[in-house]
């Protein structure tokens, strides 16, 4: 497929809204990398380089004298958009995408809100966190707690997280608020034990999905990807630790 000038600068903006979309996603680097090669390949250029990072993209084909960046602002977790932008990824692959509608379709997942209500994601956390008490050995009598203090303290990270652009002082005051619930539900008698009770409480903070990717792209070679994840992931456990912490030095 020859391909012009113009061409290949559209095809370039596809890739990069495929990866941008991915990669504010919880996508990993590699599966970012590979997925804007195939569909560069899909539709005529068989050579072409990216560099990816958590807060940036750099894309360059052959044929095409201007490199083109795009800036990462914002990440999250969204799995499903990076399985929607996989599934286009292999449409185009096989032909059965053109570039326009490609753009168009990448554009409105780009903008469509997928995510759960927060509702739904407050009870999966509360109840996530009395799971992972009875996980962790503790007792029944405690579930109940592990059960308010988790969802609290989850709608407290994710509320607070539209007025603090800083990930750090929301997650550790959300951590706070954990401390202090189950401060109060064991010294008021209804909780047993205050350990297990926070245990159970911080799991749906700790970040999961950025400790596995970082991991993942240390082992493929991606080495700024995966060490700065790590550190992100390492600044979101020192939050969570600082916000318990503060409340153990009421004790």
């Amino acid at each position: 497929m020859a391909t012009s000038l113009p061409n290949i600068n559209e095809i370039m903006d596809v890739c990069l809204l495929a990866g941008k979309i991915m990669l504010e996603n919880g996508a990993e680097t590699y599966r970012v990398e590979d997925t804007m090669a195939r569909i560069a390949a899909g539709y005529g250029i068989k050579h072409s380089h990216s560099f990816v990072t958590p807060t940036g993209i750099i894309f360059s084909a052959d044929g095409s004298e201007s490199t083109k960046f795009s800036r990462i602002l914002e990440r999250s977790t969204d799995l499903r958009k990076v399985t929607m932008v996989n599934s286009l990824s292999r449409l185009i692959s096989n032909g059965e995408l053109s570039l326009t509608e490609a753009y168009h379709q990448l554009k409105v997942l780009e903008t469509a809100k997928l995510a759960y209500p927060i509702f739904h994601k407050v009870a999966a956390a509360a109840i996530a966190s009395g799971c992972f008490l009875i996980m962790f050995q503790g007792q029944w009598r405690d579930f109940l707690p592990a059960f308010f203090a988790g969802g609290a303290g989850y709608f407290c990270a994710v509320y607070l997280e539209r007025f603090v652009r800083v990930k750090f002082f929301s997650e550790s005051l959300a951590a706070f608020i954990i401390g202090l619930m189950a401060l109060f539900f064991v010294s008021t008698k209804i909780g047993v034990q205050m350990d297990k009770i926070i245990i159970g409480s911080v799991m749906p903070l700790v970040p999961g999905l950025l400790i596995t990717n970082a991991v993942r792209d240390l082992m493929a070679g991606h080495l700024v990807s995966g060490l700065s994840k790590g550190a992100e992931a390492f600044l979101t456990a020192f939050a969570i630790g600082t916000g318990i912490a503060v409340v153990f030095s009421f004790l």
